[in-house]
């Protein structure tokens, strides 16, 4: 495979990395010549993704197993990441979990179960990556354009909210770390092809409703989110910081 190597000998930790929009970003910063190092709570799928991302670039690229909720884990994690790559330049943040549970019947317990993967572990990579970053380093969450129309399509309250949080807390992270010259941004997806909607989408009269709401009527592919977030990290995007890159097949134009 070809390798473009504007980004040749930089570093990224991405979580979430076992599947979906994760493991595709993992590929697209190989493909840009970046080592990556894959956090994710299913260790054989970090692993797997790992070992692709190798066969495209040729560089070492590692796979930890931890739970972004679970401080001390992940902070051992990010040690432990630091370690192996030897300097940060970049982190892209794609661990999350969805909920569709009706308004009305979410307990509170999964309300903030939801809210401490989407919002509080989103948090604590921005932590502590940022205390390992030098000035030049990005950083990209992703949310979802639930958190922009407060759900409706598939997620409900406690994801909505939760990808709110996320949209809010980048641009927090923005200002806060740009005196030490790092950029922070976040995508956010419509409707994509993950494991996450799978179940979903077997719905036909459902996925035909959401992606019949989009300009192109259709549901993205990861890979294409993959690359809205590596242009967001790329020296490319240097002028960005604290904004929303909107990934949505042209949803959100209703």
């Amino acid at each position: 495979m070809s390798v473009d190597t504007d980004c040749a000998g930089q570093t990224a930790i991405v979580t979430g990395s076992a599947s979906g929009i994760g493991a595709a970003t993992v590929l697209a910063l190989a493909r840009q010549g970046y080592r990556t190092v894959g956090i994710d709570i299913d260790l054989e799928g970090a692993q797997a993704s790992a070992a692709e991302a190798t066969t495209i670039n040729q560089l070492a690229h590692l796979a930890i197993a931890a739970d972004v909720c679970d401080e001390a884990a992940l902070v051992a994690a990010f040690d432990r990441a630091f370690a192996s790559l030897g300097r940060l330049d970049v982190l892209v943040t794609s661990a999350g979990v969805a909920e569709t549970t009706a308004f009305m019947d979410i307990p509170a317990a999964t309300f903030r179960s939801v809210y401490d993967v989407n919002v509080v572990g989103t948090f604590l990579c921005i932590r502590e990556a940022a205390k390992r970053m030098q000035p030049g380093a990005r950083i990209c969450t992703v949310a979802s354009v639930a958190g922009l129309r407060g759900g409706g399509l598939s997620g409900t309250a406690a994801y909505a909210a939760s990808k709110g949080g996320v949209l809010a807390l980048t641009k927090s992270a923005a200002r806060a770390l740009a005196a030490n010259g790092i950029r922070v941004n976040t995508i956010a997806p419509g409707a994509t092809l993950t494991p996450m909607i799978a179940e979903h989408w077997k719905n036909e009269a459902h996925r035909k409703r959401v992606e019949g709401m989009s300009v192109l009527n259709r549901s993205a592919e990861a890979r294409e989110i993959a690359n809205g977030i590596a242009f967001l990290v790329s020296p490319r995007a240097s002028a960005i910081t604290g904004s929303t890159l909107v990934a949505d097949n042209g949803l959100m134009m209703y």
